[in-house]
């Protein structure tokens, strides 16, 4: 037996070293596989410090990235300042920049294959580029310059990274090289950001839905008002049978969320100068939309965010002025329901003459694929969205930025305006979308102006689609430019803009149909009313302010209608966590979890049996529709689809049961161990990041646990999944007292390479509300010179 242990033991010490061998060999193999992987995704980082000669310069430029990657670009004349602006941009983003332009433009599908098929249909039909390429001509020849010589600043970058096939990872991944960048190309994105402000066709879409899939009372129930010409229209919907579950394509977001601005005058406070904050919402990317620039030339002094893509800087500051922009939330878009006519596709009946529509056919180049032909149909008052050639009618949408339009020639003229006369005056270029713009002037101006071209209409109120058979519903102009929404210097000493109705019943003209007054704009203005001496750190902390208005008015109403006694014990536990809440939407909190589950689960209930799940992603402005019906039961009126359900305690009681049951099953029974954190995550999503294993490398962090909601000023909102998925990207708040320092957090940071200390570095800054500062004058940090090439 000894002897048997004795042979053993060598056998055994061989195994222990050979696994050992084995072990060390696979680790040494990891390792080696990392750091040539690291080195690899590092090769294609750009050059941030020396020198690169560039051909095109007039002059020699300096530019200066600080501690968040924020690029300082001093040069001596406008031609080097965009020039280089493009360089450093494409630097940081490029893949973000030519993703962005193949969306908008409806070429995806070639470098991403046939899953964006659909997409890219939808979009060749909206007809971004075409109008990108309509307003063109448009632009002032010095708009040309700067719009030119910033495509020049991304071709040479582009070309660089060619010459030395060190292309940033993304592109390497999915096998192609990005093309020369054009002026257009900066246009189009300009549209996009139209696209994503917009919207408002989808609820004309969905109540057409509605009204052929429910009664008509179910149907109306849902509007926000009664439609005028009600008869006549909702006639011409119920007789216009169309498949609209499909007309949203999948992958395609839009942000329902929008961000908030506001601006208060020397007289509240501290400094006695006025003080600007803003907000900008998009959805939450990794990169962000926005990237923050610092310009500066003899002619200019200029810094803030922009979108990767396009020249200058959409909001922030110079010497002189601040600015800032939000949705305006306007009624820009109609749908028309075409009549086609039986023996032609392509002609559609107007004032009983069939009318031969234009049509666009497009190649969609597939990645691995044959090229699939995209037909575009454009009638005259827009492109047909639903509805194929066999439908007896169709659906076209008519929107002001399908018209060519000069919006990057205002942002331009904006940058230099040294005063209200001068920054109104460049808003005379800015058309689509209508936005929201706050302003402040070191001479103590404060003003607001919703700007844009908002429709006039000979009838209807765009509540639905309208017949296009005929004239009667056509646009007449727009409302004109000097009437539109303006105040300046109000005695209140404080102007606040949200997705908000700034105008009230007085004002002559249709602005929208909804008539939202938010809860993040009526925190504001609690908030500004109250305060006196204001600081702009006090403006940060309102920006990040996580009190819920909403839940401050419907949990009483919720409380009111459930009968304690006929609940389990942990509903009761629940219940009981909402009756002790501060409703801060704290995101170490039980009591917001089980509220916004709460209003959740109440939507499925009311919703769930009669509106498919396709459709409810057209449901624009669900939230503001279900606090309608409740409202509406609660003083005793309650609609039918209240009804249907057994009134509104029924509705309660089930809804509260589904959403306990809900939170236990992913937080546990114990009511104490519940947070709104647990569920309510951050993650800034890399369109990459889809796939695995490309998901661990392009968005490596956990989840971070997050307060705030879409409710709130700190406006987040969230996926089934709980998901931070849309909200306030950008932040930006200034005391004109020192006009030449702004305050931001443009998360999750400014590059978009992986291996960039500025990646992600700005993800926590942007949970705990730590701002960084940028300055006119003062600038520190790694130094690249941009020198002309000889």
């Amino acid at each position: 037996m000894q002897d048997t242990v004795t042979q053993q033991q060598p056998i055994k010490r061989k195994w222990v070293r050979f696994l050992t061998i084995f072990m060390v060999s696979i680790l040494l193999l990891l390792t080696v596989t990392y750091a040539g992987g690291t080195l690899y995704i590092k090769r294609s980082s750009p050059v941030i410090k020396g020198k690169i000669s560039l051909r095109g310069l007039q002059d020699s430029v300096t530019v200066t990235r600080d501690q968040q990657g924020v690029p300082y670009i001093e040069a001596k004349n406008l031609h080097d300042l965009y020039v280089s602006q493009g360089y450093v941009t494409a630097q940081d983003r490029l893949f973000q920049m030519d993703l962005s332009r193949r969306q908008a433009s409806g070429e995806l599908s070639e470098v991403m294959g046939e899953k964006t098929i659909e997409q890219d249909h939808f979009f060749l039909a909206l007809g971004l580029r075409r109008a990108a390429e309509a307003s063109y001509n448009l632009y002032s020849n010095e708009a040309k310059q700067a719009l030119k010589w910033y495509a020049d600043g991304v071709n040479l970058y582009i070309d660089e990274v060619r010459k030395a096939n060190k292309w940033p990872l993304e592109f390497t991944l999915l096998g192609y090289e990005a093309m020369p960048w054009t002026p257009v190309d900066s246009l189009t994105i300009g549209k996009s950001m139209a696209f994503d402000l917009g919207g408002h066709w989808k609820s004309l879409a969905f109540r057409q839905y509605l009204l052929n899939t429910v009664s008509e009372e179910k149907a109306l129930d849902l509007f926000p008002a009664s439609p005028t010409d009600a008869s006549e229209i909702i006639g011409a919907v119920k007789q216009s049978h169309l498949d609209l579950s499909k007309l949203l394509p999948e992958k395609v977001v839009l942000n329902e969320l929008n961000g908030s601005n506001w601006v208060v005058s020397g007289s509240k406070t501290k400094s006695g100068q006025p003080i600007l904050a803003n907000s900008l919402s998009a959805s939450l990317t990794t990169p962000s939309p926005w990237y923050e620039t610092h310009l500066q030339s003899p002619e200019l002094n200029v810094s803030g965010e922009v979108m990767a893509g396009i020249p200058g800087i959409v909001v922030g500051h110079n010497e002189f002025i601040a600015w800032g922009i939000t949705n305006a939330d306007a009624d820009d878009q109609d749908l028309y329901i075409e009549k086609r006519n039986p023996n032609n596709p392509y002609e559609f009946l107007h004032n009983d003459t069939w009318e031969r529509a234009q049509v666009i056919t497009d190649a969609i180049r597939v990645k691995d694929k044959p090229a699939v032909d995209s037909k575009t149909v454009i009638t005259r008052h827009g492109p047909i969205i639903s509805g194929s050639e066999n439908t007896e009618t169709a659906l076209a949408l008519k929107w002001t930025a399908s018209e060519p339009s000069t919006e990057l020639e205002a942002i331009i003229r904006i940058n230099s305006a040294r005063d209200w006369n001068s920054f109104k005056e460049a808003l005379t270029y800015f058309q689509a979308p209508a936005q929201n713009f706050v302003f402040a002037a070191k001479d103590g101006t404060i003003a607001y102006r919703m700007n844009g071209k908002i429709p006039i209409r000979k009838k209807g109120d765009s509540l639905l689609p309208v017949p296009g058979w005929n004239d009667e519903y056509e646009w007449t102009g727009y409302i004109p430019w000097e009437e539109l929404p303006t105040i300046v210097n109000p005695q209140e000493g404080f102007i606040t803009a949200a997705t908000n109705q700034m105008a009230d019943q007085s004002y002559p003209y249709h602005i929208d149909s909804t008539g939202i007054q938010s809860y993040q704009f009526s925190r504001i203005q609690e908030v500004l009313q109250q305060k006196n001496a204001i600081t702009v750190e006090d403006m940060k902390k309102l920006q990040m302010d996580q009190l819920n208005l909403k839940a401050r008015s419907f949990v009483p109403i919720l409380l009111q209608h459930i009968k304690e006694d006929e609940l389990t014990k942990q509903e009761q536990e629940a219940i009981s966590l909402l009756k002790k809440w501060d409703f801060t939407d704290d995101r170490n909190l039980a009591a917001p979890l089980l509220f916004h589950m709460w209003m959740q689960e109440i939507g499925d209930v009311l919703f769930k049996k009669d509106i498919s799940e396709d459709m409810q992603r057209l449901f624009e402005g669900k939230e503001q529709v279900i606090d309608q019906l409740l409202r509406e039961a609660h003083n005793g009126q309650p609609g039918p689809w209240i009804q249907e359900q057994g009134g509104l305690d029924k509705v309660l009681k089930k809804s509260l049961a589904e959403a306990v049951q809900s939170i236990v099953e992913s937080q546990g029974a114990n009511v104490k161990d519940w947070r709104w954190g647990d569920f309510h995550r951050l993650v800034f999503t890399h369109p990459l990041s889809y796939k695995e294993p490309y998901n661990y490398l392009f968005n490596p962090e956990t989840p971070i646990p997050i307060g705030g909601s879409g409710d709130t000023v700190q406006s987040i909102g969230f996926n089934v999944e709980g998901l931070a998925d849309r909200g306030v990207s950008s932040y930006f708040a200034i005391d004109l007292h020192d006009i030449t320092t702004g305050y931001h957090i443009v998360a999750p940071g400014q590059s978009g390479h992986i291996q960039s200390e500025w990646y992600h570095d700005q993800m926590k800054d942007w949970v705990k509300g730590t701002y960084h500062t940028t300055s006119l004058t003062e600038k520190s940090g790694s130094i690249l010179h941009l020198l002309p090439a000889r």
